[in-house]
């Protein structure tokens, strides 16, 4: 299979090359191209030549073309779900749903976009909020749901009247260069291109002077570096970075329903997954029973299983690195004597794999609860009083999402206002949904992606003073 970067309405191959590793086998995959910085001046000279006359477009004629980028994203959806779990070591049933997802979002921007609003009027004066494109945005993206998190990038620029640069993962770039490929065509030429690189490309691209805004995905370590080198030139940036998710589980819940939630909220994809629940709070009245269903859980439905076709949520750590991360957190577990009840086993016949493990009451101020393990490693904690749950929750310099579980919504709402994440998900396993505006607090976030709200992070908004006629 080739690659290519695609520059001004072109694909272009390289003399460099990398490759990545099949994260279920540790085989090497394809060569995929980086570009140089002269590719990357080629991208933002034509960005900002074609970007002027796109901005002038309707909006119901980029809307439009989103509907057809999203079957275009369906027609080929076969190779990209095929390049994702080469890449990823998702299961086909997770490379469908990062495919299906992203087609969500060109169907909702299809259907929805900013539009002008009068912000105030009275008998001399009307003020209207208008929304112009920034020009030409740069999108840093993410190796564990790479369309997902590339395409809402895509849309929300495009639709808002901007011009778009990606940069996948060079851990994952594979299946982001060709959902370009495959779909650039139906704008101008430098309306949508893609350059793959590591490091050095992106430090280019946060300071190259051509480019106007920054959206960023991953962590927070590299977000902070991306904000510096923005604030240097003055781009707008938009940061969404780690989380350390909070699940608060209350004692008045069906506990065999909401253990299932709480496996697939830990677990989903590995636990990579931003919002994963990545430390959970029981009320301490149905603690036993609660581990124990939760065991009986995870030992039935999330188990390795090496068959990229076999329909499961869980899977492999995607990348050398992370796998290197969270088997350093099961050993510091296991170095403590922390209580490890299901999993915390290291396969040794190849790939990068970890049983799901689970942790009972780990000590508060060790690294499972206080650093984001990105792996299927689930600390299960107890509580008995709602101000300090409150307060352990809280007790994380990350504010990414959180899930709180109770049968009556009314106390569920209230404890979900008290916490300090950008989205809270009260009786449900952490899926954010498109429509809703998505932001971390703390140092999980800079501004925000997704929903009306997260389309005006794309633009100016501009306001028009309006004096009415004497009469």
């Amino acid at each position: 299979m080739s690659f290519y970067n695609i520059i001004n309405g072109e694909r272009r191959s390289s003399s460099n090359v990398h490759q990545c590793t099949d994260p279920r086998t540790e085989e090497p995959l394809w060569d995929a191209p980086l570009a140089t910085q002269e590719d990357l001046d080629e991208a933002v000279a034509a960005a900002r030549a074609a970007q002027p006359e796109w901005a002038k477009t309707t909006v119901a004629h980029r809307q439009s073309l989103l509907k057809k980028l999203g079957e275009r994203l369906e027609e080929h959806r076969q190779e990209l779900v095929d390049c994702l779990m080469r890449e990823t070591g998702k299961s086909a049933l997770i490379a469908g749903i990062d495919v299906t997802n992203s087609i969500g979002q060109c169907d909702y921007y299809a259907k929805n976009a900013l539009k002008d609003e009068i912000t105030f009027e009275d008998d001399t004066l009307t003020i209207v909020a208008t929304h112009q494109p920034l020009g030409v945005v740069a999108a840093i993206c993410p190796w564990n749901f790479p369309i997902i998190l590339s395409n809402i990038k895509v849309v929300s620029a495009l639709v808002t009247g901007n011009a778009i640069i990606l940069k996948p993962s060079p851990l994952a770039p594979y299946a982001v260069l060709k959902s370009i490929e495959f779909t650039h065509d139906l704008f101008p030429p430098g309306i949508l291109q893609v350059l793959n690189g590591g490091a050095e490309l992106g430090v280019s691209i946060t300071s190259h002077p051509g480019v106007d805004k920054i959206s960023f995905t991953g962590s927070s370590a590299t977000g902070r570096r991306v904000h510096e080198s923005c604030a240097k030139s003055g781009k707008k940036v938009t940061l969404e970075m780690s989380g350390n998710d909070p699940g608060i589980v209350c004692e008045d819940v069906d506990i065999k329903q909401v253990a299932s939630l709480i496996a697939t909220g830990s677990l989903f994809n590995g636990g990579q997954m931003c919002v994963c629940t990545k430390r959970i709070y029981v009320h301490e009245s149905i603690y036993d029973e609660f581990l124990k269903e939760l065991v009986d859980v995870v030992e039935a439905g999330f188990v390795i299983n090496k068959d990229p076709t076999a329909p499961t949520v869980f899977g492999p750590l995607s990348n050398r690195m992370q796998f290197e991360i969270a088997s350093a957190m099961l050993e510091d577990c296991k170095s403590k004597g922390f209580n490890i009840v299901s999993g915390g086993d290291i396969p040794n016949d190849g790939g990068y794999w970890i049983t799901p493990t689970i942790i009972s009451k780990p000590d508060e101020q060790s690294m499972i609860v206080q650093k984001e393990q990105f792996g299927p490693l689930v600390p299960v904690m107890s509580w008995s009083d709602e101000d300090d749950v409150i307060a352990r929750a809280n007790a994380s310099d990350s504010g990414l999402g959180a899930a709180v579980y109770s049968s009556d919504p009314v106390r569920a709402q209230r404890l979900a206002r008290r916490i300090e994440s950008g989205t809270v998900f009260i009786n449900m396993a952490e899926i954010p949904h498109v429509g809703g505006y998505f932001s971390g607090r703390k140092s999980s976030g800079y501004g925000g992606e997704m929903g009306m709200q997260g389309l005006l992070s794309y633009c100016h908004t501009q306001s028009l003073q309006i004096r009415k006629s004497a009469t």
